[in-house]
Order: structure tokens, then sequence, then C-alpha cells
């Protein structure tokens, strides 16, 4: 009985204490270190509170190819680095701590393997994160029949969106290869670049689902994943989002568009099934190379289907990073076949490669046009 209550009476006193000294600690450059740092110019720093760490290094996006950033330690335990005149766009990066990869805890985006630097040096930079009316990504589950397994995807619903009767479009917006279903709404920003037109008045309320392309295959090849990915999206993701959200489901009301492998993927599903959508854009992409892409054309019958094709497809639209895109001779390759087949389109590029800035620029310069 005496050591219960002298039990009780310890944490009656503990309670009464205040909360700094319950948890008091010894303060450190951490609490107060900024991880990403923009410069005015457009200078970055990342900085990483490790100070008994050997070596840090950074993997940034924003890293000119084929360099190495010297990340270096200062007398408070920081490790910091700088990255100078980088271009406006949204940057993945990490750390790398003696050897182990280490995602910055400070981030607070959108759940990704990488965090994100976003570098916006324009006062008005289409991507940012603006005082607008803000819509929902949300991360749903769905079973593929296809697969026979778990998969996820993102939904972006626009602002109004829950409180609204109306039946709306959609557009299916897929990733490239090595990326997932969190790159679109992640370091494509895409929730706020609909955002920011929606608000504006420069595109029309749709619903934009962004599914995960990646699919697992036991040679690992990408040209494996692209029929497995089509024939998942006319089993199971566009059932399941038109069963779960409020959406019209009629090929004038139905858009698909994707980049590199991902615009493979709109290829071999949107044009084996032209009936089903009216927009399709292909976006720093092809057919396989070499011979493989005449096979991929005779493939899905893109001769034989042209008229189908034609009929059905009002917007077909290829884009391209430049000459400096890893995809742009391919890409002219396989434009020779559409030629060939009769099949029309529109054809655009602008500078930066096979990079997220121009993935960004092209879906804000074509989610304007849809559905209208």
């Amino acid at each position: 009985m005496k050591f219960t209550y002298l039990l009780m009476m310890a944490l009656v006193l503990i309670t009464a204490l205040p909360a700094s000294a319950q948890f008091r600690r010894t303060p450190t450059p951490n609490d107060t270190l900024q991880s990403v740092r923009v410069s005015p110019k457009g200078d970055v720093t990342f900085s990483i509170y490790a100070p008994n760490a050997k070596e840090v290094q950074i993997s940034a996006e924003c890293v000119p190819w084929g360099q190495q950033a010297k990340v270096t330690k200062n007398n408070v335990g920081v490790w910091s680095t700088t990255i100078p005149n980088v271009k406006d766009g949204v940057y993945r990066y990490n750390f790398i701590v003696d050897g182990i990869t280490v995602q910055d805890a400070k981030d607070d985006g959108v759940a990704n393997a990488r965090a994100l630097a976003v570098v916006a040096t324009e006062a008005d930079a289409f991507f940012a994160n603006k005082n607008v009316p803000h819509g929902a990504v949300a991360q749903r589950w769905y079973y593929s029949k296809t697969l026979k397994e778990m998969r996820r995807m993102h939904i972006w619903t626009p602002a109004g969106y829950e409180k609204s009767a109306d039946k709306l479009p959609v557009l299916y917006l897929v990733h490239g290869g090595g990326d997932n279903d969190t790159s679109w709404p992640g370091v494509g920003h895409a929730g706020f670049i609909l955002d920011n037109l929606l608000a504006e008045g420069k595109m029309v309320p749709m619903v934009v689902v962004m599914p995960n392309g990646s699919i697992d295959t036991p040679d690992g090849n990408v040209h494996s994943e692209v029929p497995l990915f089509a024939e998942d999206m006319i089993q199971s993701i566009i059932p399941f989002v038109e069963d779960n959200y409020r959406v019209l489901t009629d090929k004038d009301h139905r858009a698909m568009a994707g980049l590199s492998m991902g615009g493979m993927e709109t290829m071999e599903t949107a044009l084996y099934h032209p009936e089903m959508f009216s927009y399709v854009w292909v976006l720093s992409s092809s057919f396989a190379p070499g011979d493989k892409n005449k096979y991929e054309a005779e493939r899905i019958h893109l001769k034989k289907d042209a008229e189908r094709i034609m009929k059905n497809v009002k917007q077909l639209v290829f884009t391209q990073g430049g000459p400096e895109d890893i995809a742009y001779n391919n890409c002219k390759e396989t434009l020779k076949l559409f030629d060939e087949a009769g099949i029309k389109y529109e054809f655009s590029e602008m500078p930066g490669g096979h990079s997220w800035h121009v993935w960004r620029h092209n879906l804000r310069d074509l989610a304007p046009r849809l559905f209208k």
C-alpha cells in the first residue's frame, strides 16, 4: 500500500510540472533549419543536420547532368550545398548520409520516394501554390482484374466538386518509366497547375485520374508493361472511376495523355480503342525504336484502323522537348508511320529535353483545349 501511495504521488507531481520541464532537451540547429532555400535569382541551397556523419551527398534533379555537388559541413553540424542559377520548376531530391539514402524529413509535399524543391522566381509561376480555390488530390486503391492485385491511383477533383451534382469529363494522365502515380501530383505539380487554370477560367472543370503505369514484369522490359497497362485501363481503371465518381462516360468526354513510357501506354490504349477516347496526347514518346517501330504499328493495326481512329479521335497531339529530347528521333520515325496510314495529328516542341519542365508546360498548354 505504501509503494502504491508513493507511486500515485509521483505521478501527481509529474503531471503538475510544466510541459517544458517534462520534455526539456537541448536545442539543436535542426529546430530552425530550412532544408531548401531559394534565392531571388534562383540559387538553391540544400541543407541537412547530421553532426555525426562522415560524408553527405545530394541527389537532386537540379544538379547539372554529369556533375556532383560538393556538400560541406559547418561548425554546428549542418551540411549544405548551393546549386546556382536553377530554372523555375519542381525538382526531386534526397540526401545520402554515409551511404544511406535519406529523405528530407522537413518536406511537406505529396508523399514521394523523394522530397520536392520548388523553384519559382517568377511572381506568377503557373505551377505555384497560389491563393485560389483548390481541388482535392485523393489516393485511391482498386483491384486490378488484369494483374490480380490491389493497385493505386491518384485522382484530382476540382474545387467545388463535393458540393456539385454535375457530371464531369475525365482526363487519364499517365507518368513515365521509373515513376509511379505520385509523380504527376508530386513533381508534376498537376494539382496546382489545374487549380490555377480553372481559377483563371482557362479550362472546363474535369476529373483528372493519375494511375500507376509501372508494372513489375518477369523480364523487366518496359515493352512488356505497355499492353498489360492498356488492358488494366479498360478492364479496371476506367470502370472504377465511372463507378465511384460523378463523371460523363461517353468518348467525347474522355481523354488520355501520357509521357515517355506513359505515351506508349496511351497509344496502346487509345488507338486500340479509339471509340473510347476523343482526345489523345503523346508526350515525349513514340513506338519502340528501330524495326520494332514498324512492328508496333502493325501490331496495333495502325493502317487497318486508320479510318476508325480518324472518325473517333478529335484531337491527336504529339509533343517533344526539342531535338535534345531522347525520344525525339524515335518520335519522328513514328510520325512517318502515321503519315503513311493517313492519320492526321498535331506536332509541337519546346526546348527542355526529356524533362518535367517540358511536361508541366504540356499540361498547362493542352488542358485548356479539352472538352470544348
